[in-house]
């Protein structure tokens, strides 16, 4: 038998009218967190980055291709991951089915993160992905936008990460799976001992180009990303929703075959 409500589908209409105006207004409220951070001020971005990118080496603004709105998804890859965090991966799935819409709309879609271009590249075969992700390896581009750290700021001062200031090294138990247990998991889903793998963050920043100069609009991290991750948008709107306790998604290959 259903462990859950039951009813006639006259009680259900009138019970789904009650959650209709909720959507609604929080569909209102979505539109208008939109347009405050379309209304942000730019920053001048006068740093030279450089990016190891499939092209060759590549600045800031040839990360653009040629448009003129750059959205770029802060991939937690650390040189000495092994792969890429099995979390960004499951968000990366969506991305190039939305990047071709979004290069039609003169916005570009890329992923940055701090492996060498062949790990990047290597992985990218792997998960079947065609995206642009470009390695920030030996810049200061991901340290400057506050999702990679140095090992004294983790260790001696501690570091600022989604607009607060964390202790010196602390597990970050909770940002995905709320323990420290599944945070023990992603270490070793991604080959890396617990301090390594916490100097890099996820996180996604927007740039737009204008009259030749580059632009940092917003930058948002942690839970931030969870309207990128749409795999949770589906949970969202399935009857059971969420349903989980600790790590339960794996990159795509690695789920056992039903």
């Amino acid at each position: 038998m259903p462990q859950h409500l039951t009813a006639t589908r006259e009680q259900w209409l009138a019970t789904r009218l009650e959650l209709l105006e909720a959507e609604k207004e929080l569909t209102r409220r979505s539109d208008e967190l939109a347009r405050r951070r379309q209304e942000l001020p730019w920053v001048r971005v006068d740093k030279a980055y450089r990016f190891a990118t499939d092209e060759g080496s590549a600045s800031l603004a040839d990360l653009f291709r040629g448009r003129s709105q750059l959205l770029v998804y802060h991939f937690m890859f650390g040189p000495d991951y092994q792969a890429g965090c099995p979390s960004c991966s499951a968000i990366a799935d969506g991305f190039d089915g939305v990047a071709v819409h979004l290069a039609h709309h003169d916005v570009t879609l890329a992923a940055v993160s701090r492996a060498p271009l062949a790990k990047l590249q290597a992985y990218k075969r792997r998960m079947g992905w065609s995206f642009p992700w470009a390695s920030s390896l030996r810049g200061d581009f991901n340290f400057d936008f506050s999702v990679s750290f140095s090992e004294e700021q983790q260790r001696e001062t501690g570091i600022d990460y989604n607009y607060r200031r964390e202790a010196a090294f602390e597990w970050r138990g909770g940002q995905e799976a709320g323990s420290k247990e599944a945070e023990a998991a992603f270490v070793a889903l991604n080959g890396a001992d617990p301090a390594t793998y916490q100097r890099d963050r996820p996180g996604m920043s927007a740039f737009v180009l204008e009259d030749g100069v580059v632009y940092h609009s917003y930058s948002t991290y942690a839970r931030g990303l969870d309207g990128l991750w749409a795999m949770y948008q589906w949970l969202d709107r399935a009857p059971r929703g969420r349903n989980e306790t600790g790590v339960w998604w794996r990159r795509h290959d690695e789920y056992a075959k039903r």
